[in-house]
C-alpha cells in the first residue's frame, strides 16, 4: 500500500491528493502520457466518489482516442499495481471522468496512524521568510485599518512556522521622516521650556519621557494640521528633521521618547489580539545605510537625477505598461518609502539572508510594490531565487460600503473594536443561556475568547483581495460559517472527552466505518492538502472555510452517534478516537487563525 508518509518521516502525516496523484501518475506514464494528467482532487460529486482524476480528457486528445477509453486503461493499470488496496471502486463517469472510492482499510490505517502521531509531514522547501506585517506607526493609535494586515500576516507566520519554515516577523515601524520632524516642532511650540530645547543644556536628558502615548496621540493631528495650513510651521517641522537625522542630541531624545512610549502602546494593543513580532524594526534602522546605497546606484547609472529628484528608471520586463520610476530622493532632498524599502530589502539580504519576504500591505500600496520589486531586480539587489510578495489585501467597510469607521464618524481604534467584539459575544451567550453559572471571571474570559473568535473568524474567512462588510452580529452568531460555531463544535468535543475520562472509557484506536463517520473520516484526511494549499495561495480564508466543514460534519455526526451511551465498547473507543482526532484538527485550525478554545462554554 502506498503509505502517506513514506516520501518524508515515518512519524508525520501528508498529503491524501498527493499520493494518490503519484499513483495515478505512474499509469498515466505507462500510456506515454503526461505525468502531469495524473492529477486527482477531492470529488466535486462526494455522493458519488470520494477522489476524482480528470486527465483522460486531457490524454485522449494527445492520442486521439476516446477519452472514455484512456480512463479505463489507466483503471486497469492502478487496479493491478501494489497499491489496489488503497481503493474499494474505481469508476469511469461521463465523458472520462475516473471517480476514486477509497477502501475502509486505507481509511482506517491512516486515521489511525494520524491519530497516533499528530504531527503533518513539513514542507520540502522552507525558505527563510520574512514576514512584513501589522503596518504600526510611532505616536499613532492602531485602529480599524490595521485589522486586516495584523490578522492576514499573523496567520500566514503561523502557517508557515507549523508547516517547518523559518520565520521571522518583523512589524517594521512608521518611526522616521518628515511625521518625526513635525512632532519635534510641536513639542517645541507647546512646550518651549523643556531641555530639549535649551541651546545652553549639556545635558544628560531626563530618563522619563516628557510625554504619554496619549499625548502623542493628540499631538500628532494637530502637528500635521498645522503644517498643512502654514508654510512657516512647514518649514519648521523640515528643520527638525533634518536636525533629526543628522543626529541632533536633543531631537534623537526626544524621538526615543516618542518610540519607546509608542512601542509599548503597540504591544499592548498586538498582545490583546494575540499577536507578537520577531523584529520590531524601523525606518530608522536602516537610515546609515542610505547613503552609501544612494552613492553606489549613481557610480552604475543605475539611479539618475530627473527634475531635480533622484530615481531609479523602471523598465516592465514583459512590455505590457509604463511604470513610473521608484523616487528615492525628492528634490527637497528628502528620502521616500522606496528608499527606506531598498535600505530594508539590503538589511534583510544581508543580516537575515532571507529568502521569501511577504510584504502584508492594503491593496492600494500595490504600484509602489510593483516599483519597488522592479527596482530591487533591476539594481542586481534581488537575484532570481529570492521571492518578493505582495500580499495585497482589501478594506474593511461598514454597511455603506466604506472603510469602517465609529457611528460618530471617526476611525475606530482596534481596543474600542475588541471591546465592542466582547460585548456582542457577552450578548449572543446571554441569548443561549451559556457559561451562566459560572463565576464572572471565567464567564468574562469566554465572552472574550468568543468574541475574538468572531473578530479573527469574520475577518480571515474572505478572500485577502476583496473589500468586506464588517457585520460584527453576523460574525459572532452560534450558527453558520462563523468564528463562534467552530469554537463551540471544539468546546463539546473537549466536553464529551472530559466526560469519558472522568467515566474511566477508552479513547480510540479508530476501527468502525458507517456513513456518516466516513464523511467524518474523509474530512479528517484532508487536513494537510489544506495547510499545504493555504500556505501556496496565501489564503487562510481556506483554513477558515475547512474548519467550518469539519465542525458541520462533526456536529451531523455527534447527532447521529450517542457516543457516551454506545454500550458496545469497541465502537465507542472507535468514536472517542474520531472526537480526539477531531478535536486536534480544530484546534490546530483555529491556532493558525489565531483563535484560542475555552476549556468550556
Amino acid at each position: 500500500m502506498n503509505n502517506l508518509r513514506e516520501s518524508t518521516s515515518s512519524e508525520t502525516f501528508g498529503s491524501v491528493s498527493e499520493t494518490l496523484t503519484n499513483i495515478f501518475s505512474d499509469a498515466f506514464a505507462q500510456l506515454g502520457l503526461r505525468r502531469e494528467l495524473g492529477k486527482v482532487v477531492v470529488s466535486e460529486r462526494r455522493d458519488l466518489s470520494d477522489y476524482q482524476c480528470n486527465g483522460a480528457l486531457s490524454g485522449a486528445r494527445e492520442l486521439k482516442q476516446n477519452p472514455r477509453q484512456i480512463a479505463e486503461k489507466v483503471i486497469e493499470i492502478v487496479s493491478k499495481g501494489k497499491e489496489q488496496e488503497v481503493f474499494s471502486e474505481l469508476t469511469v463517469d461521463g465523458p472520462g471522468f475516473i471517480n476514486i472510492k477509497l477502501s475502509d482499510k486505507f481509511l482506517i490505517s491512516s486515521l489511525q496512524f494520524l491519530e497516533k502521531n499528530k504531527k503533518i509531514t513539513p514542507l520540502p522547501e522552507r525558505p527563510h521568510t520574512i514576514v512584513d506585517f501589522g503596518g504600526a506607526n510611532i505616536a499613532k493609535p492602531m485602529h480599524v485599518g490595521h485589522l486586516r494586515t495584523t490578522l492576514l500576516g499573523d496567520c500566514l507566520q503561523k502557517l508557515c512556522r507549523f508547516l517547518g519554515l523559518k520565520v521571522t516577523s518583523d512589524t517594521h515601524l512608521g518611526d522616521w521622516g518628515t511625521q518625526m520632524g513635525m512632532l519635534i516642532a510641536e513639542m517645541r511650540h507647546k512646550f518651549p521650556n523643556l531641555p530639549y530645547f535649551k541651546p545652553d543644556y549639556t545635558g544628560p536628558y531626563p530618563k522619563e519621557s516628557p510625554v504619554t502615548i496619549e499625548d502623542l496621540e493628540a499631538l500628532y493631528p494637530e502637528a500635521s494640521k498645522r503644517c498643512q495650513n502654514d508654510k512657516a510651521a512647514m518649514a519648521k517641522a523640515l528643520y527638525e528633521t533634518t536636525q533629526l537625522q543628522n543626529g541632533a542630541p536633543y531631537a534623537r531624545a526626544l524621538w526615543q521618547h516618542f518610540v519607546n512610549v509608542s512601542i509599548k502602546a503597540l504591544k499592548e494593543d498586538f498582545a490583546a489580539l494575540g499577536v507578537y513580532f520577531d523584529l520590531w524594526k524601523g525606518e530608522s534602522d536602516v537610515h546609515d545605510r542610505i547613503p552609501r546605497i544612494l552613492e553606489k546606484l549613481k557610480a552604475e547609472g543605475k539611479a539618475i537625477t530627473s527634475d531635480g529628484a533622484l530615481v531609479i528608471p523602471l523598465k516592465d520586463p514583459e512590455g505590457k505598461e509604463e511604470i513610473p520610476p521608484l523616487l528615492l530622493i525628492k528634490s527637497d532632498g528628502a528620502y521616500l518609502y522606496g528608499t527606506t524599502d531598498i535600505a530594508t530589502l539590503e538589511e534583510r539580504l544581508e543580516d537575515l539572508h532571507a529568502e521569501q519576504i511577504l510584504h502584508v500591505v492594503d491593496k492600494r500600496q500595490s504600484m509602489h510594490f510593483k516599483q519597488f520589486f522592479l527596482a530591487a531586480r533591476q539594481i542586481g539587489m534581488a537575484g532570481p531565487n529570492l521571492k518578493l510578495e505582495h500580499i495585497a489585501f482589501g478594506t474593511v467597510n461598514g454597511p455603506d460600503r466604506k472603510p469602517f469607521k465609529t457611528r460618530a464618524g471617526g476611525v475606530m481604534k482596534l481596543k474600542e473594536l475588541i471591546n465592542l467584539a466582547t460585548e456582542e459575544a457577552r450578548k449572543k451567550l446571554a441569548e443561549m443561556r451559556a457559561a451562566s453559572e459560572y463565576d464572572a471571571n471565567e464567564r468574562e474570559s469566554i465572552a472574550l475568547a468568543v468574541g475574538i473568535a468572531a473578530l479573527k473568524f469574520g475577518d480571515l474567512m474572505h478572500d485577502y483581495n476583496t473589500d468586506y462588510v464588517f457585520d460584527l452580529e453576523k460574525f459572532s452568531r452560534f450558527e453558520g460559517r462563523t468564528g463562534p460555531y467552530v469554537l463551540y463544535a471544539s468546546v463539546r468535543i473537549k466536553a464529551i472527552l472530559r466526560k469519558a475520562k472522568e467515566q474511566g472509557l477508552i479513547v480510540g484506536p479508530i476501527t468502525a466505518i458507517s456513513g456518516i463517520e466516513r464523511e467524518l473520516m474523509l474530512e479528517l484526511l484532508r487536513l494537510p492538502d489544506i495547510l499545504y494549499l493555504s500556505y501556496h495561495k496565501r489564503m487562510p480564508s481556506y483554513l477558515c472555510d475547512f474548519a467550518y466543514d469539519l465542525a458541520y460534519t462533526f456536529n451531523r455526526f455527534y447527532l447521529q452517534c450517542h457516543i457516551l451511551s454506545e454500550a458496545d465498547e469497541s465502537l465507542r473507543s472507535s468514536w472517542l478516537g474520531l472526537s480526539d482526532l477531531c478535536l486536534y484538527e480544530l484546534e490546530t485550525l483555529l491556532s493558525l487563525l489565531g483563535i484560542s478554545v475555552p476549556e468550556r462554554m
